[in-house]
């Protein structure tokens, strides 16, 4: 309990200056559970005084706790949740209550756990590590676009032609090479292109299974296909293998309309 505390101290001489605005009064008592929503999980929390309880899940890691009160001074509870941020209140004991559930906006944080500096350099990791992963896929996506197209598998429907040109693995993701043709004689606007492992018969529901496989990244998909137009693009997924009764789905939906092109295929 100690170190626990020492920990939290530890990060309030963290915060900003700035972050003392005024804090909230929460009201609580011992009939009753007053019901804190935050919108990341609850990291850790601790109370001034004894009188006050807040209770929330140590071992699997929730957005809610619950605060109870018995008659005392009054006192204040830190809680910290999980991307880092803090909040604090002020808690006061009341025999009637006129608020149960409170919803904790981000706007009410007073700070963050990291100091400002170092949660600038942890961003720019994150955002030098995003762009350097971009540029790899972007790189492998010419790569595989200037090559020879293949056709693995066409499904053509009223106009459209939906084409799996090529699967590659590179690293810990799989590159899927596609093509969509339009000679509707209308403009095909995407709604969404969706990839689908399925395995088992739909008739025998319990057997079953649809799983969509959603990708870290998208190249050169275009948001419209005009009459007599062609585009190929690269879709980047997580690494995946099928197994033998398994098949690859991929489903292209038209935006504000009813067309649809549904492929399957065995890998």
């Amino acid at each position: 309990m100690k170190n626990y505390i020492i920990t939290l101290v530890a990060i309030l001489l963290t915060l900003p200056m700035d972050a003392q605005r005024p804090l909230e009064t929460l009201y609580a008592n011992n009939s009753k559970n007053v019901a804190l929503f935050f919108p990341s999980p609850i990291r850790q929390a601790v109370t001034g005084s004894s009188n006050f309880v807040f209770t929330y899940n140590r071992e699997k890691k929730q957005y809610f706790g619950l605060l109870q009160a018995t008659p005392g001074k009054q006192s204040n509870l830190l809680v910290v949740t999980d991307d880092g941020a803090v909040y604090s209140f002020i808690l006061e004991y009341s025999d009637s209550l006129s608020k149960l559930n409170y919803f904790i906006s981000k706007e009410r944080s007073i700070g963050t756990e990291l100091p400002m500096a170092e949660t600038k350099r942890s961003n720019k990791k994150k955002l030098d590590s995003t762009s350097n992963g971009i540029k790899e896929f972007e790189s492998f996506g010419d790569y595989l676009l200037a090559a020879p197209s293949k056709n693995l598998k066409t499904k053509r429907q009223k106009g459209l032609k939906l084409q799996l040109q090529r699967i590659a693995y590179k690293g810990s993701q799989t590159y899927l090479v596609m093509e969509i043709t339009n000679t509707s004689g209308i403009t095909f606007e995407i709604d969404f292109l969706k990839v689908f492992s399925v395995s088992g018969n739909k008739k025998r529901k319990a057997s079953f299974q649809k799983k969509e496989l959603k990708p870290i990244y998208s190249y050169k998909l275009p948001s419209k296909v005009h009459n007599s137009e062609s585009y190929r693009f690269v879709y980047v997924l997580p690494k995946f293998v099928l197994g033998d009764k398994e098949k690859l789905q991929l489903e292209l939906q038209e935006l504000n309309g009813s067309r649809k092109v549904i492929l399957k295929t065995r890998l």
